[in-house]
This record gives C-alpha cells, structure tokens and sequence, in this order.
C-alpha cells in the first residue's frame, strides 16, 4: 500500500460505515447514562439522588483548604529531604557543612535525631525512618534539611555530600527470584491436582509475560504540617489515607503514647492508595524535625522527589501453564506470580495476596496450583494502589482466556462465558480456590447484556472485514468481566466508628473514620444520615477526618470507605433518632415504632399518629426535657473470617461485578495505538449516588487503561528512576477519552445487607480497562505478519508503542 494508513483522532461516522453504527446505538444510551438531575432535597430521600459533591463549589471557587493552603503558626520552618544516589550502598557519612553555611539553614536532622525507635512502626519492622548504615533505593531519605523558606531548605540539600560505597543492587524481579531475595517469604494455594489436571488436558498452552508499576499522580502531592503543642502533644495535618496509622506512626518515632498525637485530615487532592502507608513517611518526618528544633516544621515533596522517594503499583512478571478442553474450559493451572515490591515489605504481603484471591477473576479453577513471591529488589517501596493487587491478578487470567479463544479460534466472549462461576450451589463450580461460595454471581445475566448493548457480534464482524482491507491500521474488541471482593482481606480492619451530633437548631454534624480523597465518601454518608434522621441533605455536615474524634480507625482503603463508615453513622443517627421517637411517643401516648421521620416540603418532619412537628421543633423540645441529642455509632462487616495460614476462608463480605467492552485501533508501522469505544455495564447495587458512582466508574476506568496503555515506569542498570516527571511519565490526557464513552448501572441491589442496598465502587471499576488490553492483543493478532492469528500474543504492559511493536515482531524492521 502506498498511502500510509493513520490513526484517526476522532471517530468520524462519515467515514466509517462501523463507526456509525456504533455511534448511532450509542446515541440514545449516553443521553439516558447521564444522572438525572436532582430534585429538591425538601421532597425526596437523599439516597439514590445524583447530588453534587460536598466540597464542589468549594473547590471551584478555590475555597476548598488543602494542607498547604492553612495558615501557618508563626516561626514555621521548612524542610527538604536529603536523598541517596545510590541504590544500594553502605553510608559512611553525611558532610551538611556547606549546607549549614547558607542563609536561613537551621540544621540537618539524620537518624540520630530520632528520640524514639529508628524504624518505622510499619507490621513488618524493616523500614528505618531515615537510611542508618545503608541506604537501599536511589531516593530513600537519608535525612532532612531544615531552614526558614521552603527554597532555602532545597537550595541547601544541594549542598549536602553523602558519602557511599556501593553494593551490588538486585534491580528486577527475575535477579531476585535467582537470588531468592524476598521482603517476605513465598505463598502457595493450591486446590485439587493441578498436575494431573495439566497432563490429561485436550490441550496445552505455556506462557510468560510482564505488567509494570503504576505512579499514583495524585494532584496534591504527599505533605505533613507537624505542630508541636504543650505538654509533649502534637497535632500532625496529614494527606493520609489512614490517620490512626499515622498517629501510631509518629507516637512511635518520637517514644509517647498514641493519646498525645492528634491527627487531622480535611481532604485529600487524591490517593488512590499512595497514601494509604507512604503518607505516614512525612508526617514522622516532619514530626522528628520539629521535636529536633522545638518548632512546627511543614515538608511537601515536590513532584520530582515524590517519583523518587514513593512507592507505585507493584510490577508483576507471570509464568504459567494451563490446560483446556476443546471448548475453551480450563482443566489445568499452574501460575507463578512474582511481585517487584521494592526494598522494604510495606504493603507487600496482602498486596500479593489479593493477586492470588482475584487471579480466578470470574472463572471457576478446579485443579490449580498457584506460587506466590514477593520479590525484595533495590528500588522505592511499592504500597497499595487502586486495586491492591486486584488488577495484577485479573490480567493474568484474562490473558491466558484470550489466548486459548485465540489458539482455538473461538470467540474469546464464548470462552469466557464458558468459564464463568455457576450461578448458584445447585449448579456447582462456585467455590473459589480459596474455599469462599461465590452467592451471588450476576455474570450470567450481566455479561450477555452487554454483549447485546454493545452490538459485541455485529462489530466483531465489521471488525474483521476492517482487518481484511487494511494493511496498516487494525482494529481490536474485547469485553471482559470483573468480579472484586468487597473487604479487607485483614479481617481486623473491617471495623468502623462515627459521631453524630445534633445541635439545638436542628443541624447535624457527622465525623466518620473515613478520609474524603474526592471520591465523595463524605457527601454519602452526608446522605445516609440525612435520610436517616428525615432530612434536607443540606442540614447535615461532614467534618474532617481526626483521631481526637473517632479512633483506632481503619485506612480509607479496600472500596469499603461507604460500607464501614456509612454503615456507622448510619446507626449514630438511629440512636439520635431512636431517642426523639422515644421522646415523641411519650408525648402522644404511642409507641416509638410509630414515629416516623420524613423530609417533606418544609424541611425534616416528626410524623406520629397523633400529630406532624417540625424536626427542629421536636429538637429544643427534647433538649429541655434533656434527652441525648448525639452518639455514637459502631459497625463490623459481618460474616467475614479469613486463616492467613493458608489463605482459606471468606475474606470478602460480597462481589461487586461488571464488564466492559472496548474497541482499540493500533497502526502496525509505529505501534500507536487509539481506545475508540468503550461501553460498560457496571454493577453498584442501588446507588447512594448515581453521579458520584459514574465518575468513579469513568476515573477508574481511565487510570486503568493509562496503567495499559501509556503509563511506563522505567528504572536505569544503575537503580535510577528515569520517568520522574510528567516530561517522561505519561496519564491519560483528554485526548486519550474515547469518543464513544458510555456507562450504565446494573439495577439490582446488593444480596447482602449493606448500607442502602449499595455495593462499593472504588477499585473494581479500574479493573474493567483490562478489555482495552485484550482489545490490543486482538488488533496486535490481527496485525502480525504470516497469517498466524493463532498463536499467544504476548504483549508485555503497559501497551506503548514500543511494545506494541514488539508483539507485532516488528522491532527489527
């Protein structure tokens, strides 16, 4: 061909007869996706209405106080982190002698400084709070320059010599399994004869390939404002995830009790999981730094330094051998996992562990055999990200479903249906390998659905007579399922606590455990309590996140965030209503179960059989008559259990379920690739908020496919990270939204009881970008030289142009 095909930057229907059609089946969805838009509050329930995020016209007006937007107490110091230039090395010695000489240094803070112990409170002991003897990555914080402006302190962390003896580094996963280097030992799940299975499988597929690391991009980056109070207390801002974590933290750097550290989060500008543990690095950083020189002392990484002092998603390398049937069911398993987790444990453990719990995805695995290895490797920590492993675990049975679809040349939807958990225990293969029933599997019903919303067959055809005709571009679909657990598999942190106070004017203050990272868990709970105690949604405030008000809190972590702390204060405000009935039966002669709470179109009513009052006016009459008008409120996720032993129980209290099917075009001569459709079907159960649920869907969804497609953490032979700056690593853009972009809600409720009938909506959603992946492979299978479209694809991710090119067999062209 001699005019070069290119990719196109839009979908023009004009120009494309399958476009069209797609478009034309999308038209009347995306209008219907969209919320519908709210009714006043004053005559409706708040749940299950699309109301606008709690902070949003705060945000847009610049109002929204982030920590380095709060007015600083006077004689405030700064500080900047010294970093080592080595990946592994011996420290002999820090020279600050140059760095003390400039204007406005007030001093270095190091190891010795740290009046407490010198390695962080983390479970598994093995992070010191700054570099002691040896440093470990290129970027571990040997210590801090403090001075008196904020460019001060990094102007003279430039001065500081470090002196170091190199060692040898262990820099990638496949060094570490030769050498056996490990954060923590290896774990196997097995079930049934895995063996045995293989060998008497129709047949047989082996296979390796490679996912990288994520960086987490938050907006805000990682920061802690730490202030010294009197009587040795503290009172620590943290962008965290987990205040209770990081007031334990810093209790145990400085050597006090948990009780004279107070922790408060407002929000977050983003998280994702960064800040889960990582967060808890600066605060006892900044912490030691003002118990050194008496004063408070504010540290915000800048984005450089946040690349090379953080963790990211760890990158995952696979081996497997499965055996199928002719029909595309798998008979046979045996899967090696090897997780880069960096050079401490962190999160590591549970990390891998959801891998192994969500490596069966939605399908059933008899005879499997799984190998887990938490690589220890000379590079940042890696730490929880949106997921937790989840993804890790999902692509790979994905990939091994796609290429047996491929190497029978069977449609990878009909394989995966084929290998789909039953609906229910009369049918069989619904207990995973981990011993948990799957009780409420909807893919059977979901997935088909899509198939028929998406137009999966018709596409798929017009698809492969695209293929037929172009030389250069090729075009590639695929849906894939998700199903995630719904807990954290640590089963203790499946715990919640809340504070609901009514004030004598009829106003409510919520506090919840919970952090708020702009997901809008706070305009949730917001809701629940309002409908709860039968009001406007507007008369309920959510306040910060603070160790001083609910403690011993769990991470805003694991999608939980609405089922725990929604559920908790969900029943605070039951006992505050239960008291008003109580209070109003006894007035009018009935009994408490007959008093109802209503939002109607005067605002929050107490209906009884005998008469309607105002809310506000049944308030001051009961704090007359000196009846509690606040409590609290304390929930456990039920039916849980989990032996980390063996890795056998019910971890998860429920499965939240959706699917996704996304069209792809790659161009063949430069490895570029274009997500041009993506529709999906998700289930939330009956959504608390419907737009706050599609955006989270929508985010998910594209943080998903930038991890795939264009996100590409690259490390130096030398343990340097390369990609440290939005020069070099590259997020979705606006440019990379699908033009066709469309999101619907599956209607049923949860089956467990959960809070509203809802199901979480965090994590799962990031995972139904695995289709654009299955999608690439598709359009690489279709592209390859020779004819063979039956053979693996193996495409390491995330997909660039690069490696995309690989796949085709191209690089040496």
């Amino acid at each position: 061909m001699n005019q070069r095909d290119t990719l196109p930057l839009s979908r023009d229907a004009g120009d494309d007869p399958m476009v069209a059609a797609a478009d034309a089946k999308a038209a009347e969805p995306l209008a219907a996706r969209a919320p519908a838009a709210p009714t006043p509050a004053s005559s409706q329930r708040a749940m299950g209405q699309s109301h606008i995020h709690e902070s949003a016209r705060a945000q847009v007006a610049g109002a929204a106080h982030y920590i380095d937007d709060l007015p600083e107490v006077k004689g405030t110091l700064y500080a900047a982190p010294i970093l080592s230039t080595v990946a592994h090395g011996r420290l002999n010695g820090v020279d600050a002698s140059a760095a003390l000489a400039l204007p406005g240094v007030r001093g270095v803070v190091l190891s010795a400084d740290v009046p407490g112990d010198k390695l962080l409170a983390a479970f598994a002991h093995d992070e010191p709070v700054f570099a002691i003897d040896t440093v470990q990555h290129i970027g571990q914080v040997i210590g801090l320059v403090v001075a008196e402006s904020v460019m001060q302190a990094r102007r003279a962390v430039r001065a500081v010599q470090l002196d170091i003896t190199p060692l040898p580094a262990v820099l990638s996963v496949h060094e570490a399994l030769k050498a056996e280097s490990y954060v923590l030992p290896p774990v196997f799940v097995r079930r049934g004869d895995a063996a045995t299975g293989l060998a008497q499988s129709p047949h047989r597929l082996k296979g390796a390939f490679e996912v990288g690391g994520q960086e987490h991009f938050y907006l805000e980056g990682q920061i802690a404002y730490a202030l010294p109070l009197e009587q040795k207390q503290w009172w620590i801002y943290s962008s965290t995830q987990h205040p209770g974590e990081v007031q334990h933290w810093v209790a145990h750097a400085l050597g006090i009790d948990n009780h004279a550290v107070r922790v408060e989060c407002r929000r977050m500008g983003g998280g994702f999981g960064g800040k889960e543990t990582q967060a808890g690095h600066l605060a006892v950083w900044a912490a030691v730094a003002a118990h050194k020189f008496g004063r408070a002392v504010k540290l915000r990484l800048d984005r450089d330094e946040d690349f090379m002092v953080t963790g990211k998603r760890h990158p995952f390398a696979y081996e497997y051998d499965v055996g199928f049937d002719g029909t595309g069911r798998i008979t046979g398993l045996k899967l090696q996992m090897a997780a880069n987790c960096g050079f401490s444990a962190d999160l590591s453990g549970p990390v891998a562990d959801r891998a192994v719990f969500h490596s069966d995805n939605a399908y059933y695995l008899g005879d499997v055999e799984i190998a887990s290895y938490r690589c220890k490797t000379n590079t940042q920590s890696h730490t929880a990200f949106r997921g937790f492993g989840g993804p890790q675990g999902v692509i790979v049975i994905e990939a091994i479903l796609g290429d047996i679809a491929r190497t029978l040349g069977l449609d990878a939807q009909d394989v995966r249906l084929r290998n789909l958990y039953g609906k229910d225990a009369a049918e069989g293969r619904n207990v995973t390998h981990y011993q948990m029933t799957v009780e409420d599997n909807i893919l059977h019903a979901l997935m088909p659905q899509l198939e028929r919303d998406a137009n999966y067959r018709e596409r798929q055809a017009a698809i492969a007579a695209w293929n037929a005709k172009s030389p250069v571009l090729k075009r590639g679909m695929a849906i894939t399922p998700v199903k995630f657990g719904i807990s954290f598999t640590a089963t203790l942190f499946n715990q919640a606590g809340a504070l609901v106070h009514v004030y004598t004017d009829g106003s409510v203050q919520v506090n919840h455990g919970g952090t708020e990272m702009g997901q809008g868990l706070h305009t949730k709970v917001a809701q629940i309590v309002a409908d709860e105690l039968g009001l406007p949604l507007h008369r309920v405030l959510v306040t910060a996140s603070d160790t001083s008000k609910v403690p011993n809190a769990s991470a805003t972590a694991a999608s939980s965030g609405t089922d725990l702390n929604g559920r908790a204060a969900q029943f605070a405000a039951r006992n505050v209503r239960d008291n008003l009935a109580s209070f109003v039966a006894g007035l009018d002669g009935c009994g408490a179960g007959a008093v109802q709470f209503k939002c109607g179109a005067e605002g929050g009513q107490v209906i009884s059989p005998k008469k309607v009052r105002a809310f506000d006016d049944v308030v001051k009459e009961a704090y007359a008559n000196r009846i509690q008008l606040w409590s609290d409120g304390f929930y456990r996720t039920p039916k849980i259990h989990y032996d980390k032993a063996t890795l056998t129980g019910r971890p998860f209290y429920y499965f939240s379920y959706g699917a996704a099917c996304s069209e792809v075009v790659i161009d063949t001569l430069t490895g570029e690739s274009r997500v041009i459709a993506v529709d999906i079907l998700h289930d939330v159960g009956h959504s608390i908020n419907p737009a706050i649920d599609i955006g989270q869907i929508e985010g998910g969804f594209v943080q998903g496919m930038g991890w795939l497609t264009t996100e590409q953490l690259v490390w130096t032979d030398k343990g340097y990270l390369a990609t440290h700056a939005p020069s070099t690593y590259k997020i979705p853009a606006t440019g990379d939204i699908p033009a066709h972009f469309k999101v619907d809600l599956w209607p049923e409720a949860n089956r467990e009881d959960n809070v509203g009938g809802s199901k979480a909506v965090g994590e799962p959603p990031f995972m139904l970008a695995i289709s654009v992946y299955e999608a690439l492979r598709n359009a690489v299978a279709a592209g390859r030289g020779g004819g063979d479209t039956t053979a693996p694809v193996v495409l390491m991710a995330p997909a660039t142009a690069e490696n995309v090119l690989r796949a085709l067999g191209r690089m040496g062209d």
